[in-house]
């Protein structure tokens, strides 16, 4: 009698490498949630009278944004508290808004960077 024994789906070995895998991906997925934070890249965005006119990192948690709403602007400190509204500003300063124009993707230096290269090899649209 010929008997094969088979490698037990409960090994050591088996459960090492189940292990680590879920641990490899939990990180990944942990770091690509931390870099889309990091860049700003996810979250709501505003295409309607509520604009973010621009805005000044004070420290990692903290900014000051310059909000348009209709015809008027106001000034807001963003931190780990909430939102308060610090000034109104009586006159409307002349800016251009920090995220793309309603319709239009995302706009970065790497994305203009890879258009441009794509255009080159004549593989961009």
């Amino acid at each position: 009698m010929n008997t094969v024994s088979a490698a037990s789906p409960l090994s050591f070995g088996s459960m090492t490498q189940l292990t680590l895998s879920l641990v490899l991906i939990v990180g990944l997925i942990l770091g690509l949630s931390w870099l889309l934070k990091r860049l700003r890249i996810a979250g709501p965005r505003g295409g309607g009278a509520i604009v973010i006119l621009d805005q000044l990192a004070v420290s990692p948690r903290d900014r000051i944004v310059l909000v348009g709403i209709g015809a008027a602007q106001v000034l807001v400190g963003v931190g780990a508290n909430g939102v308060v509204a610090l000034a109104p500003l009586p006159e409307p300063l002349v800016t251009t808004p920090v995220g793309p124009p309603p319709g239009q993707g995302p706009s970065s230096a790497f994305a203009d960077k890879l258009r441009e290269l794509l255009a080159r090899t004549g593989r961009g649209a």
